[in-house]
């Protein structure tokens, strides 16, 4: 498949198969996608090691077992995986295919799937036997049980559940080739994907182009002077737009080698760096100094991607003396990415008002954000990555994305401006959420769920230098309301709040 039928594309018109098929035809025999080493203890599967014509396959064999079910173009797939080979092949794959991928964030369980995946129309779901101690092809099951408009439920893994078609057997002996839908006019302009972003007034799913999502990733792949041919090593799963535009991205773009760790194992991710010597590492911002201190961080590291879920606690984050260049990647929910390299005092860079361009200060630069300050004080974006529609499009963008006549997004981050300096200062997050690590909540939902649980339960966040924040629960009964909560099929991170602290949810 790599050597025939690839599309010529260039530029902005490029779709994520085109750069994949890129790499491959100039890289076919070299090592493409590596498993965590912990993988077959994550999963029940041996770890994978697949060199790009070997990607090739697997990613043709699900597209083709897609295409098998008879579903059809733009059919909309909802991908649930740890940070896996299995989950960059799936989501290649859906789009192989001709169809919308959806990633899931992993610790959302059957509840707040179904809401999710309800006005979207999903008609598949992609997932494995388990993942850790949850088996995800159960609770993907009870989804499918729910949802009638979702036909089939894959996966990967030993043990699947009668029902469930299994995807591993094709990673070997797939097909090299299937039917595949026409070329469109503009494929780069067709949506690809879509992520749900959590706001003050629900969760909005997000339609994503290819062009968007490509955007996303020279943000890290630029600013972060990511190499050709580079060793990436992730800690970020595919399971948001941040996860695609760190991780798959600046992979593609790069034509190297993409390492997976799924956060976090101390042992793993240490024998990973000595393994690999990855010349660039992708992390969790509020996880860089403690790594640092605990020497996990390799000598031969170029560059580090420090991911912030919180920006608005980037300012007060810890100097940065190392060997590596660091660049701070602040996230604004699915809405947009705006970069930051630390400078020589190795403290953040301040947000930059008005067009950001990577890399910063290079005479050829790309521009990828705009930002500014709208009359209610808080912090809008707009360009290149910037979404435009929710999913399903309805036909009126302005409306259901929230944008105004200029085209900017609200973020909902308060903040304020230094105009002779031409830069932002994030004062607060959106009100009423909740952040927690890679998740935010609406902290009205969460205080809703729990009392119908337990109407005299509390649950509160509270700081946390790692999470941002952490949801603390207290009930009469704490296994009892862990137990109704996990059996409802909330947030792990939720019903994991009554559990003792020290006991993972």
């Amino acid at each position: 498949m790599i050597l025939s039928g690839t599309p010529k594309a260039s530029g902005n018109r490029a779709t994520l198969d085109d750069l994949f098929r890129r790499a491959g035809v100039r890289r076919a025999d070299a090592l493409a996608l590596v498993d965590p080493p912990d993988c077959e203890r994550l999963t029940g599967r041996p770890p994978r090691r697949l060199t790009y014509a070997e990607a090739d396959r697997a990613i043709s064999a699900v597209a083709a077992r897609l295409r098998s079910f008879g579903l059809q173009t733009d059919a909309v797939v909802a991908i649930q995986l740890a940070n896996t080979v299995d989950s960059i092949v799936a989501l290649l794959g859906v789009l192989r295919a001709g169809m919308i991928a959806v990633p899931l964030p992993l610790l959302w369980r059957a509840q707040e799937t179904v809401n999710a995946l309800t006005p979207i129309g999903a008609k598949a779901i992609i997932t494995s036997s388990r993942i850790g101690a949850y088996r995800q092809a159960e609770i993907a099951m009870q989804v499918a049980a729910e949802l009638f408009p979702i036909r089939y439920v894959c996966g990967f893994g030993r043990d699947l559940p009668d029902g469930v078609v299994p995807l591993d057997d094709g990673i070997d002996s797939g097909p090299l080739e299937f039917f595949q839908p026409a070329a469109r006019p503009e494929p780069a302009a067709h949506v690809a994907a879509a992520t749900f972003d959590v706001r003050p007034d629900g969760t909005v799913p997000l339609a994503r182009s290819h062009s968007e999502l490509i955007a996303g990733g020279l943000v890290a792949f630029l600013e972060g002077g990511i190499a050709r041919d580079a060793t990436i090593l992730s800690t970020i799963p595919v399971g948001s737009f941040a996860g695609i535009a760190l991780t798959l991205i600046p992979w593609l773009l790069s034509g190297g080698t993409l390492a997976l760790h799924h956060g976090f194992d101390p042992a793993a991710f240490a024998e990973q760096t000595r393994a690999f010597e990855p010349e660039t590492i992708v992390l969790p911002g509020p996880a860089l100094t403690p790594l640092a201190e605990a020497g996990l961080l390799g000598g031969s590291t170029k560059t580090i991607l420090g991911l912030w879920r919180a920006p608005e606690k980037l300012a007060a984050a810890d100097p940065w003396h190392g060997e590596a260049a660091l660049v701070d990647i602040a996230s604004f929910g699915e809405i947009g990415l705006l970069p930051g390299r630390r400078g020589l005092d190795g403290m953040p860079a301040p947000l930059a008002l008005g067009a950001i361009a990577v890399p910063h200060g290079a005479a050829e630069s790309v521009a990828v954000a705009e930002t500014a300050r709208n009359k209610t004080g808080t912090l809008v974006l707009r360009g290149p990555m910037v979404p435009t529609q929710p999913f399903p499009p309805s036909g009126d963008a302005e409306t259901d994305a929230r944008v105004a006549p200029d085209g900017f997004l609200d973020t909902g981050y308060a903040c304020k401006i230094a105009r002779e300096a031409g830069t932002l200062a994030l004062t607060a997050p959106p009100a009423g959420m909740t952040a927690t690590g890679f998740y935010r909540f609406r902290q009205s939902e969460v205080d809703a769920v729990v009392a119908a649980a337990d109407p005299a339960a509390v649950i509160v966040a509270l700081p946390d230098g790692l999470l941002g924040q952490r949801l603390a629960g207290r009930a009469a009964d704490s296994a009892a309301i862990t137990a109704e909560l996990e059996a409802y099929g909330v947030n792990a991170l939720i019903a994991g709040a009554f559990r003792p602290r020290g006991i993972a949810a």
